[in-house]
């Protein structure tokens, strides 16, 4: 009786082992709870800075000193952000990066919303607009420059999707040139009345005609992000993708999808109530050393309201994820001006505050030469330490800018209604 069991040739027994990448898949298992947030609270000395966290809650409440209470509010978002980006780390992992960076987005993004709601009940419409615009320029100039400069440190020149930075880039051109619409029209047009309702206590009460544009073009803006969403999710996910990354082969998975996802919606919780205090001390600080208030909402307030994407992009591209700090960067401006900038108006409108979005001639031509040079320097997908450099010292030249046109403008304003006296 003859068997009918032929032996395997070496290649068939080869082909029947798994693969390197699924072996390694297979020996790793999922982290449990308990194992990622021993990760992310005890994987580094860095953390004891948390101490801060409850320093800042008891400064507050106790009415210390305010350079204490800056300077604790400071230093609690820092660890923080620390925090959020090894969460969306761990995160990408799992879901990808683009809907990673779209979740850190958004919980960045979260902090200025709360701060533009609160300054617009109060109906500080320049905090608003000054604040919303120095949260785009922050996140073009400042954190991707950053990142930049922080990435070329390791290596010379960094590699990411140009096709996904060129839309995202489109996009932001697209977002300024809605933006200027009001401005222009504005200066060009002195048609309509005032609202009568207003209570703008510079005196500058917006024509009926400016708001029904204001109001139009922030419901395109919202449509336009809809589909942003669909093109970076759905349709077009290829673009947003970084090839050629091997870092991510030999990063093991600490953290499980769903204790990221609770770690980042806690954190974010706990850096918006630091945040907050923040705020809250930097105008007294301000006036304590005599800062101007427009340096104040279009610099200080989103440079530390941005903190946590500030840390969470210079730690990607150090680790060469270049694709998900430009989509933290980029996808954070986007969020604002698409987003969170109509919703504020929307919701002006239904409470009864005239906000519109004119934003002043200074502010709109900053705008304007800023997202010029992101289009110019991500478009060829790479990046340098030089370009970075220059995203900074234009981000510095606007903060100098932004502290003389206040003091200096002013001081035009009385010689020119003098002379025409």
């Amino acid at each position: 009786m003859t068997s009918s069991y032929l032996p395997l040739s070496a290649e068939e027994r080869v082909a029947m082992l798994p693969s390197e990448h699924a072996a390694k898949t297979m020996s790793k298992h999922e982290p449990s709870w308990v194992e990622s947030f021993h990760y992310i609270l005890f994987d580094s000395w860095f953390n004891l800075t948390l101490v801060f966290v409850p320093l800042t809650f008891l400064s507050h409440t106790l009415e210390w000193d305010i350079t204490f209470r800056f300077l604790f509010s400071f230093m609690a978002i820092v660890p923080l952000a620390k925090l959020l980006g090894e969460a969306t780390d761990q995160l990408s992992m799992k879901v990808g990066q683009t809907i990673s960076g779209l979740l850190n987005a958004s919980f960045g993004n979260a902090v200025e919303t709360i701060v533009g709601i609160t300054a617009l009940l109060k109906g500080e419409f320049l905090i608003v607009q000054s604040s919303m615009l120095g949260s785009v320029l922050s996140d073009i100039l400042l954190v991707l420059g950053c990142s930049f400069v922080a990435g070329g440190m390791y290596r010379k020149e960094a590699r990411f999707n140009a096709e996904g930075a060129r839309a995202s880039a489109s996009l932001m051109t697209f977002s300024c040139i809605s933006l200027a619409i009001p401005a222009v029209y504005a200066s060009s047009a002195m048609t309509g009345s005032q609202m009568s309702p207003c209570t703008d206590p510079e005196d500058q009460c917006p024509t009926s005609g400016l708001l029904i544009i204001s109001r139009g073009i922030s419901g395109l803006l919202f449509l336009v992000y809809c589909a942003c969403v669909l093109f970076q999710l759905k349709t077009h996910h290829h673009y947003y993708r970084q090839e050629d990354n091997d870092e991510d082969e030999g990063e093991d998975v600490r953290m499980s999808p769903s204790a990221a996802c609770f770690a980042l919606f806690l954190i974010t919780a706990i850096t918006a109530f630091c945040a907050d205090y923040l705020v809250a001390s930097i105008e007294e600080t301000a006036k304590k050393y005599n800062v101007p208030k427009t340096f104040i909402g279009l610099i200080l307030l989103p440079t530390a309201s941005n903190a946590t994407e500030h840390a969470t992009a210079i730690l990607m591209a150090i680790k060469n994820k270049y694709q998900l700090a430009i989509e933290i960067c980029v996808g954070s401006a986007i969020q604002i001006t698409n987003l969170v900038i109509p919703l504020l108006v929307i919701l002006g409108w239904i409470v009864g505050q005239p906000l519109t979005i004119r934003f002043a001639n200074f502010e709109t031509i900053t705008l304007f030469v800023s997202v010029l040079l992101l289009h110019l320097l991500i478009m060829n997908g790479k990046s340098t330490y030089l370009e970075g450099t220059m995203m900074i010292m234009l981000y510095l030249a606007i903060a100098m800018a932004c502290e003389c046109h206040e003091i200096y403008g002013m001081e035009y304003n009385v010689l020119t209604s003098l002379s025409l006296e």
